[in-house]
């Protein structure tokens, strides 16, 4: 009885520290790896790109994206936002704040989730095909090799979220500028 209780709070502490409700963040055996770079030529003028990344935060949420994302504090070039992730089954909740540089930049810096450490950013360049997008950041984790491995883990998943949320970004920008995109 005695293990089948361990590997329930064993379990339950797993899925806390998956879905980010905990974050163990001591800064001992501190790791830290790249994420990307990933970068998308998207056929639409980087204003449009920027706008299209932008107005969920700083505008009003598209219901579509309600159960994606939910913005708790709001400023002119800042946000305070939850993103809500489904990974394996079960869904991942992370906090960032968000930083808008117009029409260049965009920043994300994680205050909760299933890591202690997470920066990363798009930035946006104008090309003679529309924009160059380029997102990386870092990850990083606690407890060395423990950690590292458990980092690799959600890098998996953090990049494909990325990914597939570029992909919504590239085709929507290129909808509302009437173009076509690559990855790069």
């Amino acid at each position: 009885m005695f293990l089948i209780a361990l590997a329930a709070c064993a379990w339950r502490g797993y899925r806390l520290l998956a879905g980010g409700a905990v974050t163990i963040d001591v800064g001992v055996g501190r790791r830290v790896r790249g994420l990307g770079p990933v970068r998308w030529v998207i056929a639409a003028p980087r204003e449009v790109v920027f706008d299209v990344i932008a107005a969920p935060y700083l505008g009003r949420t598209p219901r579509a994206l309600e159960s994606k994302l939910r913005v708790w504090e709001r400023s002119s070039d800042m946000v305070l936002a939850a993103h809500f992730t489904r990974v394996r089954g079960s869904i991942t909740t992370t906090v960032e704040t968000v930083r808008f540089d117009r029409p260049a930049r965009i920043d994300f810096r994680l205050v909760r989730g299933p890591v202690p450490h997470v920066e990363e950013s798009f930035v946006l360049s104008a090309t003679e095909k529309g924009t160059s997008l380029t997102w990386e950041g870092e990850l990083g984790t606690d407890f060395w090799a423990v950690g590292a491995w458990w980092g690799d883990r959600v890098a998996v998943s953090w990049e494909r979220a990325v990914r597939a949320s570029l992909q919504a970004v590239s085709e929507e920008s290129e909808r509302r500028a009437g173009g076509r995109s690559a990855q790069g």
